[in-house]
């Protein structure tokens, strides 16, 4: 099992950057693609961005395509989100999660979510 702590969230202005931090406990970070997901009030969950468990290859939602990065620190346990011309559009609670595979982005285990708020 993996368990997932997210940081970095805040109120910023259009335009602005944040750095989203998903730091996991356990042994067997490396042997999960991890991914990164969004929920805006009265919507459903959404895919943002995935990671192969290498890191050598990511898979990004077209609305962030050219605005976030994901990148991931097997060593130190860490995944992040890199965050760049922000938009209102992008509030929401944003989640991490181990996935059941790069291909099958579905989360198998959850982090308890950031909130990130974008003004106008």
């Amino acid at each position: 099992q993996v368990q997932l702590v997210e940081s970095g969230g805040g109120l910023v202005q259009a335009g602005g950057s944040l750095r989203l931090s998903c730091a996991a406990s356990g042994r067997t970070f490396n042997s999960y693609a991890m991914g990164w997901f969004r929920q805006a009030p009265g919507k459903e969950r959404e895919f943002v961005a995935s990671i192969h468990q290498n890191g050598g290859s990511t898979y990004y939602a077209d609305f962030v395509k050219g605005r976030f990065t994901i990148s991931r620190d097997n060593p130190k346990n860490t995944v992040y989100l890199q965050m760049n011309s922000l938009k209102p559009e992008d509030t929401a609670v944003y989640y991490c999660a181990a996935l059941e595979s790069y291909w099958i982005r579905r989360g198998r285990y959850w982090g308890q979510g950031t909130q990130v708020t974008v003004s106008s």
